[in-house]
């Protein structure tokens, strides 16, 4: 099997090996512009089975140091405008289920996309389980694509809480126990 992992900082991105796939990676930057153009080209050229999409995220619900995967994906700016007929919603359930996915991992978590880092509750709109400026847009790539997707987030800040300050002091402990996590997961 074939996997690209996406990600949007290089500080994000650890030393990851995959047993029996082959692995390919693209940095996407940040925001859903920049991840959206740089993961259709990835894909475009990689031509993978699957993507994973890696990296840190705020939270209101888990954590610091807990990793959530998620496989629903919403665009919380797109929301505000929903009543207008705007789709803002992906979820990749049923996907992940025939796409060879490790059956033991719960890949029940919900990742809200916009285009600011969330440091105030009031701006985070619906129920998510992490906040981030990229997956939603990799999501809908891939979905446009008939491309199997889910995200891998370690949880570096409780939204409200001093958030950048911590997500900058996470970082490290972020790129490491991604790639720890993601080393003994098996295809």
């Amino acid at each position: 099997m074939k996997i690209l992992i996406t990600y949007a900082l290089e500080e994000e991105k650890g030393q990851i090996q995959i047993p029996d796939c082959i692995v390919a990676y693209c940095c996407t930057g940040v925001g859903k512009v920049s991840t959206a153009i740089n993961t259709y080209e990835a894909l475009s050229k990689e031509k993978p089975d699957m993507v994973m999409n890696i990296g840190t995220a705020g939270t209101l619900h888990h954590q610091v140091g807990e990793i959530v995967l998620c496989s629903h994906f919403f665009d919380r700016d797109l929301e505000k405008i929903a009543h207008l007929g705007v789709a803002f919603k992906i979820s990749f359930s049923e996907a992940l289920l025939h796409a060879g996915c490790p059956k033991n991992l719960l890949y029940n978590g919900t990742v809200s996309t916009g285009d600011t880092f969330l440091t105030d509750l009031s701006e985070s709109g619906s129920h998510a389980d992490v906040f981030d400026m990229e997956a939603f847009a990799a999501a809908q790539v891939c979905q446009k694509l008939g491309i199997p997707f889910f995200s891998v987030k370690y949880v570096t800040d409780v939204i409200g809480q001093n958030s950048i300050k911590h997500w900058e002091e996470k970082l490290e402990d972020a790129r490491e126990s991604l790639a720890e996590f993601l080393n003994t997961i098996r295809f």
